[in-house]
């Protein structure tokens, strides 16, 4: 079987689990994980509950002996399917219409999770010079909680930062390379109040706290979009879009409400530090007395985009000059792993859309944009000697 019809294969067979976030990817990781075996792979998992008591695993594999090689990283929840609107086929009902594979997680990032797997499928155990490592995420779409497990559980993990192995996390870029991403952070403040009719005294408006507090999150968003301090122009947009949602849970005019809630979510950069705005909007939730729960704290990712394993990247993908994006990854977890980089088939517009889908050309060109990586760093591996010098 060649990479392009493989990759649709596992493609095909990834996207029929059903896998949001809010759910077990259990089932999922025992498939990877029997493939990857089957693959003479090596395997572990990472297994947790999340918050709410759900099962969650990992699976990371690895292929060949020896130190350094390269990884890959992808994972395996995708987003809800509320508003699902392709006719023809249901979320997790593959199906193929003019050369394009649609079903949610095609193109974030199950059909990424497939080229890797198809170009780990066509090399033995004994070609490996250097290994080859897969890691397969939960929780990746809700706080990166999967990799977080990862990072401080794995085994597999520890070798690839003692040995400073290539990483690639495979989301969607069109097999660009792309040196840095944005961080993530959240913050959700609520106000309580006591319902009542809003003809009598009793009772208290949970707005009233609110709209103080309401006025400050307005005046940082203002600052962040206005001052040059809180902006890096390596990205676009080069603000953190300080993003701003409020909900007061009623339905009717002449209630008064007994909570309201707002929402924040934005995007620090490299080299602009988010959590003073953190601190700032604590502070006004004291103020105000309303309560304040951090959601989401994850930092930028950013490479030099003159270091030479993205010089490498670049040109063995043929796509142009290393590239930005303002979405996060997994690689946010991954700190410690120095020589990161983000490239997979597909692209960003078509990610947790309402009729998601993936040009089956990326697949065949990300199966083999990744088999050519294995070729170069595990099949005729970068010499220690090299890599000091990287």
């Amino acid at each position: 079987m060649n990479s392009a019809a493989s990759s649709l294969d596992f493609a095909k067979r990834l996207i029929g689990f059903e896998t949001v976030s809010c759910g077990s990817n259990k089932a999922i990781t025992d498939e990877i994980s029997q493939w990857l075996t089957d693959l003479d792979f090596a395997i572990e998992r990472i297994d947790y509950e999340d918050v709410k008591g759900v099962a969650k695993s990992c699976v990371l594999a690895k292929k060949g002996t020896g130190v350094g090689g390269t990884a890959y990283f992808g994972h395996t929840d995708v987003v809800p399917v509320d508003d699902w609107q392709f006719a023809p086929s249901g979320p997790f009902e593959p199906t193929v219409v003019k050369e394009r594979l649609y079903g949610r997680g095609s193109c974030d990032m199950k059909g990424s999770i497939a080229c890797a797997l198809a170009a780990a499928s066509h090399h033995s155990q004994a070609s490996f010079a250097e290994p080859l490592y897969i890691a397969c995420t939960a929780d990746e779409e809700i706080g990166y909680e999967g990799a977080r497990q990862v990072a401080e559980r794995s085994e597999f993990y520890r070798e690839m930062v003692e040995h400073d192995t290539l990483t690639l996390i495979g989301e969607p870029t069109e097999l660009r390379v792309v040196h840095a991403h944005k961080g993530t952070y959240g913050f959700r403040a609520v106000s309580h109040g006591e319902s009542a009719h809003s003809s009598t005294a009793e009772g208290l408006n949970a707005n009233l706290a609110m709209i103080p507090f309401l006025v400050e999150m307005k005046a940082i968003h203002d600052q962040t979009e206005s001052l040059e301090e809180w902006k890096n122009h390596e990205f676009s947009p080069p603000t953190m879009g300080w993003n701003i949602g409020v909900n007061d849970h009623t339905f009717a005019i002449n209630i008064k409400p007994p909570q309201s809630v707002c929402t924040v979510y934005y995007r620090p950069m490299p080299g602009v530090d988010g959590r003073p705005l953190l601190d700032r909007a604590r502070r006004a939730a004291e103020k105000c007395g309303i309560e304040f729960i951090v959601e989401r704290c994850a930092e930028a990712v950013y490479v030099d985009s003159n270091s030479e394993h993205i010089q490498q990247l670049a040109e063995l993908a043929g796509t142009g000059s290393a590239a930005t994006v303002s979405y996060g990854t997994d690689g946010a977890m991954l700190r410690d792993l120095k020589r990161i980089a983000v490239i997979g088939p597909g692209s960003i517009e078509q990610a947790h859309t309402c009729d998601e889908w993936i040009d089956l050309r990326q697949l065949e060109l990300g199966a083999d944009f990744y088999r050519r990586v294995i070729e170069r760093w595990c099949l005729a591996p970068v010499s220690a000697a090299a890599r000091s010098c990287e």
